[in-house]
């Protein structure tokens, strides 16, 4: 029998840890996620500051008012397309002496420059009118656009063929303070309406229709 000592056994080679390269794909998958969590993450914040400063209404204001800091805000708002920023009185600009609007505006609502009047055309003519409490709706109120009516005085006059005429078109209501508010008796409801300059050359026809009939406001929507 042959024996085998220790010195004659091949002893196995040593494995050794072997440091991975950057070829490994663990390291390539690894560099590549990083890689998109930091563009995804940059372009999340982009689009977070991606906002336009605009001017905000803080309350429900007429026609006629004159816009100052007391009445606006600035809001940051993302807008899809630029062209719709440009619609809206940007933040970044100082408001101007005597900025007035020609229609009423909402509260909250953005201000459109649309909205905004220039030149004469920003200062209303008001004109009051006393007009019987049933005559007026009780949702008339500062703001509202109205129609103003005169209706004959004589009872069954519009059976001769005498109508009610429409004096004033699409006037914005300039104040309406309650009956019990104003100076006129409990019957009548004082109603002030803004009046485009342009149209003054029509307002004395208005005006004597109004003292010669009955007087009967509408309101739209």
């Amino acid at each position: 029998m042959t024996t085998t000592t220790a010195a004659s056994r091949t002893a196995p080679p040593a494995l050794r840890t072997r440091t991975p390269g950057w070829r490994d794909p663990r390291i390539v998958i690894g560099v590549v996620i990083v890689a998109a969590s930091v563009l995804l993450g940059a372009r999340l914040m982009a689009s977070a500051d991606e906002t336009t400063s605009v001017w905000s209404v803080r309350r429900d204001l007429p026609a006629g008012t004159q816009l100052g800091p007391a009445v606006l805000e600035r809001r940051q708002i993302r807008f899809a397309e630029s062209a719709d920023a440009d619609r809206y009185l940007s933040g970044t600009d100082d408001l101007a002496v005597g900025l007035t609007l020609a229609r009423p505006v909402g509260a909250g609502e953005l201000l459109p420059r649309s909205a905004l009047a220039s030149g004469d055309a920003t200062k209303l003519v008001e004109v009051p009118l006393s007009v019987a409490v049933d005559d007026v709706p009780t949702t008339v109120r500062q703001g509202s656009v109205v129609d103003v009516w005169v209706a004959p005085k004589t009872p069954g006059a519009d059976v001769t063929g005498q109508r009610a005429v429409l004096v004033l078109d699409d006037v914005v209501v300039v104040s309406a303070p309650r009956a019990a508010d104003s100076l006129a008796p409990e019957s009548t409801r004082q109603i002030i309406v803004g009046v485009d300059p342009a149209a003054s050359n029509t307002l004395g026809k208005a005006l004597g229709s109004t003292a010669a009939g009955h007087v009967v406001i509408t309101r739209q929507g």
